[in-house]
């Protein structure tokens, strides 16, 4: 069995669900907790799967990015409007509504590809093995709510 660690960043951000037929279509913002499961078989010299400032250090100023940021669906009709009023804090989601379950999805795919390229590195603080993964996001919406995202299984 790998050992496994799992370090946890908040944000606070919103999203609109167009396709929601209640209150989630409207603007709403959440304080969200987002988790990191990385795993490795073995541990490294310092006796640990990796050290937990590799995670703030590889993806910190992308997951700023969401940080008081709206999140919509760029077909949703306000979009292009909100777009031109707050530029960058506005996130769109290509023809889907941002939920919490695609929002997981995507810091899943952006953090894999950033502690990969960040293993690559030579002059970083702290070392990142290859062998190191990234298991899943899993990303609070409340405090009671949550959703994830894993690595799909390679057969």
């Amino acid at each position: 069995m790998p050992y496994r660690i799992c370090k946890s960043l908040e944000i606070e951000n919103g999203h609109m669900l167009s396709k929601h037929p209640d209150k989630c279509r409207f603007p709403h913002g959440h304080s969200r907790k987002v988790e990191f499961v990385i795993e490795a078989d073995e541990l490294d010299a310092n006796e640990m799967v990796c050290d937990f400032k590799i995670i703030r250090e590889a993806i910190g100023d992308w997951l700023d990015s969401l940080d008081h940021a709206l999140c919509m669906n760029t077909a949703d009709p306000a979009y292009e409007d909100f777009k031109s009023r707050y530029g960058e804090r506005v996130i769109g989601f290509e023809n889907q509504d941002p939920t919490t379950e695609l929002m997981a999805r995507a810091i899943f795919d952006h953090t894999r590809k950033a502690l990969e390229a960040y293993a690559k590195q030579s002059a970083t603080r702290y070392h990142l093995r290859s062998e190191v993964r990234l298991v899943k996001v899993r990303l609070w919406e409340t405090s009671s709510s949550w959703a994830e995202y894993e690595a799909p299984v390679l057969k």
